[in-house]
């Protein structure tokens, strides 16, 4: 064992008045958030910006108890180290200690009383200008073993902020909400979907579905829905109907999906004489919000098409790209997965993204970046592209991830949801107005970035089309 991966302490008798120790650390917006999660201190000057600069300081700062855990550090570690027991800590907090500050913790041996064995610590915190932050004085029982042991390895802590969810919500900020129709909102999860939606200020819900149950399941769910248009209906299938009807009408510019099954809205939808098709394939998406990725992750078609072909295919990323576009992605890379990075003559998938990608050379797809056959780990890691030799604009900087078929993005969407803790937004694109897709087992947070991007769809069509009435605004 190295002596950098021992930790080691001094004993009393080796103990001299003016022995001293120090640490330094440059503070981060990490450090913030992890000391507020174990402490539950979630002040604002600490944890929001916005507010920090209408305070005294005018920016985030640190926990004072922050700077006091660097003293602690020093003391259990260094000065006495391992075995000494903390008596008693009196601190002065001088200067504030902002993000980037650089400090360094020291403590210095000022007294000893050898009938107790215990040591006195001056204690001090200054910055990388050298500005005293923290003074103060500690007592503690000095050890008298001499300890001498391997560091332990601390595990590895993930932070997730949702960033790009709250972007997402953030660029609906300025704008009415969307009149949408919800069909069949008769389960507590999905009324409760719907209202909170609401109250974010990104739907104006009209309740589609039998009036009855819909009140009952406002009771249970404590859930007033008074300030909201409800239309009767008989049962689920029916529900979807008239949810689909209200769209056609223009009473309703979003369609949100309630307690009724995918396959008995998407009926409604793709009817040809009553539903919402246009002249593109409708396909579904994911937008995740994966940790330590960077970006946002587009999967699709994970719901909608079970075994697409090259011309559903090609609608399928043309939806894509629309959405990436309106969530601020100006030329998205597209990664048409497989099993191998090779074109494969016995693998279907394989030869239909080498076509895909020559439909883009040619212009029968525009607006982003294809590239494929590429395996999972050559679209999201460049280390991995690297590795298997592939130069290209996409591999290992993916945005959209289109999956052979359903099951393949089915799986892919839900490891990553089960096991790697990520947040997925569903919606269904390709349709005269994007359609909301939410689960029982969704977040509120994942929920309202479902809703979130249906209106940002639906605003985008209205700027493009400007020739459309506001006809759906209550």
């Amino acid at each position: 064992m190295t002596q950098e991966a021992m930790i080691e302490n001094r004993t009393f008798d080796e103990i001299r008045v003016g022995d001293t120790a120090s640490t330094t650390r440059t503070l981060t917006e990490r450090d913030i958030q992890l000391f507020a999660l174990v402490s539950g201190d979630i002040n604002p000057a600490h944890l929001d910006a916005d507010y920090a600069a209408t305070d005294l300081f005018r920016r985030v700062i640190a926990h004072g108890m922050w700077g006091g855990g660097l003293i602690s550090a020093v003391l259990g570690t260094e000065l006495p180290g391992p075995g000494a027991i903390y008596l008693s800590q009196l601190l002065r907090f001088t200067q504030p200690v902002g993000l980037g500050d650089t400090i360094t913790a020291s403590v210095t041996v000022s007294e000893k009383r050898a009938e107790r064995g215990i040591v006195v610590l001056d204690c001090r915190c200054v910055n990388q200008t050298g500005e005293q932050v923290i003074i103060g004085q500690a007592e503690v029982k000095a050890p008298t073993e001499k300890v001498r042991r391997p560091r332990t390895i601390l595990p590895e802590v993930r932070l997730r902020d949702h960033d790009g969810y709250r972007q997402l919500i953030e660029l609906t900020s300025n704008g009415e909400p969307e009149p949408t129709a919800v069909a069949h909102p008769c389960s507590a999860a999905a009324l409760s979907a719907a209202i909170e939606a609401a109250e974010a200020g990104l739907i104006a819900p009209v309740l589609v579905g039998p009036e009855a149950k819909i009140w009952k399941t406002a009771e249970e769910a404590g859930k007033d829905i008074r300030p909201f248009r409800l239309v009767p209906a008989e049962h689920s299938h029916d529900a979807a109907t008239k949810a689909v009807a209200l769209v056609r009408s223009g009473e309703a510019r979003l369609l949100m999906k309630g307690s009724l099954h995918t396959n008995e809205l998407m009926g409604a939808v793709v009817s040809s004489a009553t539903g919402l098709r246009t002249e593109r394939r409708i396909s579904h998406a994911y937008v995740m919000d994966v940790p330590d990725h960077p970006t946002p992750l587009i999967i699709t078609d994970a719901a909608i098409n079970i075994a697409p072909t090259i011309d559903e295919k090609a609608d399928i990323i043309r939806n894509a790209i629309d959405l990436a576009h309106v969530i601020g992605i100006e030329e998205p890379r597209v990664a048409i997965l497989s099993a191998v990075e090779t074109i494969n003559p016995d693998m279907q998938s394989t030869l239909d993204a080498a076509a895909l990608c020559k439909m883009a050379d040619r212009g029968q797809i525009s607006g982003g970046l294809l590239d494929g056959p590429l395996a999972f780990d050559n679209a999201i890691s460049e280390a991995a592209a690297k590795e298997k030799g592939i130069v290209s604009p996409v591999a290992g900087k993916a945005e959209i991830l289109v999956v052979p078929n359903l099951e393949a993005g089915n799986m892919l969407a839900k490891q990553l949801t089960f096991l790697g803790g990520a947040d997925a937004a569903g919606i269904v694109l390709g349709a005269r107005v994007p359609i909301i897709l939410t689960s029982r087992a969704d977040s509120l947070r994942t929920r309202l970035a479902s809703c979130a991007v249906a209106v940002l769809l639906a605003r985008a069509a209205l700027k493009a089309a400007p020739g459309l009435a506001e006809t759906a605004r209550p």
